[in-house]
Parts: C-alpha cells; sequence; structure tokens
C-alpha cells in the first residue's frame, strides 16, 4: 500500500524545468513583448532596463520581444533586429544582465511577412502602412494578399525568396548563440511569415510550400533545421504557434496538434501555444482562453507547452502548471503593470521567491 508520502508533488509555479541543458529556476516566463524602441534594430538602454527589470523580479525565463531576421522581417522601422554582426554587443551586455541576476536569456526570432512595414501601434492614423519614402519597403508573403485594408501589398517569396528566409534564420541563431542567449524561440504565430505559411487563408500557393498541410509546414521545418545546426544540441528552441486562426477554412487545433507533433520529432523542446492574428476574427477573449489550446496540444502531441493570454493571477498561473495544462507559463501585460509579479506571487503560494539581496529589506 502507497503512502500519500511515496506519490510526488506534482510540480508547480516555483519548480524548476529543465530544457535540454537548461534549468529554468521556476514557471514564469516574460513574454516577447514589441517595445518599438530600436533605431535601425539596435537594442539600447531601454532594453536593457525593461527586460533587466523582470528579471530581477524573479522570472525564470526573459524573452526579448520579436528580433527581426532581416530588416524586411521588422514589423515597424523601430523593431528590435538581429540581421547584422553589429547587433550582438548591445544584446550580450542583456543577456549578461539577465543570467547575473538569475533568469535564463531567450531571444525570438521572427519575420513578419506581410504584416511588415508598418507603424507604432500608437502612431497609426488610419493607415497602418509605412511608405517608402518615410522609412518602409516591400514586405513579403507566401502569396501576394494583403493582411487588410491599409495594409502593404507582399510580393509573393520565389524559391530564392524562401531561402534566403532559411538562410536569415540561421545567421540570426548564430549571433543569438554568440550573444550568449539561453534559448531562442522562432516565432510563427500571430499572422508573422511562417504563420502566413502555415494558415490556407494566406497561402495559396501551388508549389512544394503550398496546397497540403505537410507543404504549409515546410519552411517553418526548414527553418525549424537551420536554426538547430546553428544553435547546436545543448541548448533548448521553443516555437511560438497560433493554435488557431479563430476562422473559417483556417488552421485548427487538430492542425496544430500534428504540426506540434512533428517540430516534437525535429528536436523543438515546447510550443509557445497562442492564437490568431493571421485573419480579422471574433476572438473569444477572457481569462486564460488560450490555456486550453496549450493543454490540448501537450496532451495530444506529446510535447511540452507555455501557456500565454490574459494570465495574470498567482493561483491561475500555479493551476496551469499543477494540473499540467503548460509546463511554462508566459505573462506579458501583467509583467508591464507589475514586474514583480513573480515575486508578490511566491509569497501568495508561499513559495520561496528569489529576491534579489539589495531588496530583502522589502521582502
Amino acid at each position: 500500500m502507497h503512502h500519500a508520502a511515496d506519490t510526488p508533488e506534482p510540480p508547480h509555479l516555483f519548480t524548476p524545468l529543465t530544457l535540454r541543458g537548461l534549468t529554468l529556476r521556476n514557471r514564469i516566463a516574460v513574454s516577447p513583448m514589441c517595445e518599438y524602441s530600436s533605431e535601425d534594430g539596435f537594442s539600447n538602454d531601454w532594453h536593457l532596463v525593461h527586460l533587466g527589470s523582470r528579471a530581477v523580479g524573479g522570472a525564470g525565463l526573459v524573452i526579448t520581444e520579436a528580433a527581426a531576421v532581416s530588416p524586411e522581417g521588422r514589423i515597424t522601422p523601430q523593431d528590435l533586429g538581429i540581421w547584422k554582426d553589429e547587433h550582438v554587443d548591445g544584446l550580450r551586455r542583456i543577456v549578461a544582465f539577465l543570467q547575473e541576476h538569475g533568469s535564463a536569456a531567450g531571444i525570438q526570432l521572427a519575420h513578419a511577412g506581410r504584416k511588415a512595414s508598418t507603424r507604432r501601434p500608437w502612431e497609426d492614423r488610419g493607415r497602418a502602412e509605412v511608405p517608402v519614402e518615410d522609412g518602409g519597403w516591400t514586405t513579403v508573403a507566401p502569396t501576394a494578399e494583403s493582411f487588410a485594408d491599409g495594409y502593404p501589398m507582399p510580393v509573393e517569396l520565389d524559391a530564392d525568396g524562401i531561402a534566403q528566409v532559411v538562410s536569415d534564420f540561421r545567421e540570426a541563431t548564430r549571433r543569438s548563440a554568440e550573444a550568449g542567449f539561453d534559448l531562442v524561440e522562432i516565432h510563427a504565430a500571430h499572422g508573422y511569415l511562417l504563420h502566413e505559411f502555415l494558415s490556407p487563408l494566406s497561402n495559396h500557393r501551388t508549389d512544394a510550400y503550398g496546397g497540403s498541410p505537410e507543404n504549409r509546414r515546410r519552411l517553418l521545418l526548414e527553418v525549424v533545421d537551420a536554426v538547430r545546426e546553428a544553435w547546436g544540441e545543448e541548448r533548448p528552441i521553443t516555437v511560438r504557434v497560433s493554435a488557431t486562426d479563430w476562422a473559417e477554412g483556417g488552421l485548427t487545433i487538430e492542425d496544430t496538434v500534428a504540426t506540434a507533433a512533428v517540430l516534437r520529432e525535429r528536436g523543438v523542446d515546447l510550443i509557445d501555444v497562442s492564437s490568431g492574428g493571421n485573419v480579422a476574427a471574433a476572438i473569444p477573449v477572457g481569462a486564460g482562453y488560450q490555456t486550453a489550446l496549450a493543454a490540448t496540444v501537450r496532451r495530444d502531441a506529446g510535447v511540452r507547452t507555455g501557456a500565454v493570454g490574459l494570465i495574470t493571477g498567482a493561483e491561475q498561473a500555479d493551476t496551469i502548471v499543477r494540473t499540467g495544462q503548460a509546463d511554462l507559463v508566459l505573462l506579458a501585460r501583467e509583467l508591464l503593470r507589475q514586474p514583480y509579479w513573480p515575486l508578490h506571487a511566491a509569497k501568495a503560494l508561499r513559495a520561496e521567491a528569489p529576491v534579489p539581496d539589495q531588496y530583502l529589506r522589502a521582502f
């Protein structure tokens, strides 16, 4: 007869999580959040303080905002970039600070596809598109269809263009390793380029990169392989997906489970499960509205997942981990409001919090 003491406790929010050679001190991650504060892709003091304060606040993993793998991969002219070697030094300084304060440093590698060359959200005056004369550029996509009215009309990528995208992700990964990052996340969600290829609503190609689910997945898998080759075996790779397009004829959770299973076989260590962003859709937004998607991917694809989307409470986050819905909880806006959320959550959950020595007297 087993005694209760023999049963291992399920993991909770403040249990370490090991992904390959990386162990996170807890299950709390800072979700990538665009700051639109770069010039020519360079990080600066804003990024250091913004990301650094979340490490001081106790997060286990701090992921940069989307870092563009090429200039035309930026959402706005003010996006963070990692398309040239000169970007590495500034990022290295940020990585060192995060690691020194106990957080793992992650970078999200991204290409905005047809949602590129747009104004910062707080600048939008009716049209999202930034014209070329104001610093905009020609955008690319799987198919020459714009995202929405007021967005640029993209050029359809040809075989050379696709090969260039794969190469850009590989080179960005090499730079990420040089900067000392612990983890890379490939952005294949929110209607950006890799998601555009995955979704039948934005990919109307008839070549090897369109049509069947296998063909629509091809570019993502080529990117994953290129990233792994440049990144090595020791460090983890995560992929952010939009689990559903929330639209008729678009990606469904079943499609995403199938993709996640293939990604797991390719050595992806965790699927960061978001949703939407590729076409206008009515999304049933509410507290933890995407968590069930992360739980389904975890259960049906047999892969670790991260849950993201309106997660704000300590109990809520802890329950997600304890009940096996996800292995990692990613917070975005709540960590903008409260950079020290993990320290407060630890107190609420009676867990050990990594309070910096300098702040002990307050805790």
